[in-house]
C-alpha cells in the first residue's frame, strides 16, 4: 500500500512519495558541509582583552607618572595613548584582535580621564592648562 495525496493537484513534487522518508531541511546538517567553514585564526577572547587592558593601564600609568603637573600629565597621556593606539592598529591587523580591543578600550578611558582632569582644572582656575 502506497501513500497517495487526497487530490492529485495537491501533490508536492519536492516531497517524497513515502511519508517516512523526508528531505532534510538543512537546519541540522546530516553530511559534510557544502561550503568550507572559515575559522578565525585568533578569536577574540575575554582573557586576551583583559591582558591588553592590563598592559595598557600599566603603560598609561607609567607615562602619567612622568608628568609633574596637569599640562605635562595631559601631554604624556596623549603621547602614551597615541603609541598604544599604533600598537593596537598593528595588533588588529597582524596579531591578536582581542589584545588590540583591550588596548583600545583602556586607551580611550585614559584619554577620557586626562580630558576630565584638564576640564576640571580649566573650570576651577579659569586658565586653559595645556598651553
Amino acid at each position: 500500500m502506497t501513500w497517495q495525496p487526497a487530490h492529485p493537484d495537491w501533490a508536492d513534487p519536492e516531497q517524497p512519495a513515502h511519508p517516512g522518508s523526508r528531505t532534510p531541511s538543512g537546519l541540522f546538517p546530516s553530511g559534510p558541509p557544502s561550503r568550507p567553514t572559515w575559522r578565525e585564526p585568533h578569536p577574540v577572547t575575554g582573557s586576551a582583552v583583559a591582558a591588553g587592558a592590563a598592559v595598557t593601564a600599566a603603560w598609561l600609568v607609567l607615562f602619567a607618572l612622568l608628568g609633574r603637573d596637569v599640562p605635562t600629565y595631559a601631554w604624556w597621556t596623549v603621547v602614551a595613548g597615541g603609541l598604544a593606539w599604533l600598537a593596537a592598529l598593528a595588533l588588529a591587523r597582524h596579531g591578536d584582535r582581542g589584545v588590540a580591543t583591550g588596548v583600545a578600550i583602556v586607551t580611550a578611558g585614559g584619554w577620557s580621564v586626562a580630558a576630565a582632569v584638564v576640564a576640571v582644572t580649566w573650570a576651577t582656575t579659569g586658565n586653559w592648562p595645556l598651553w
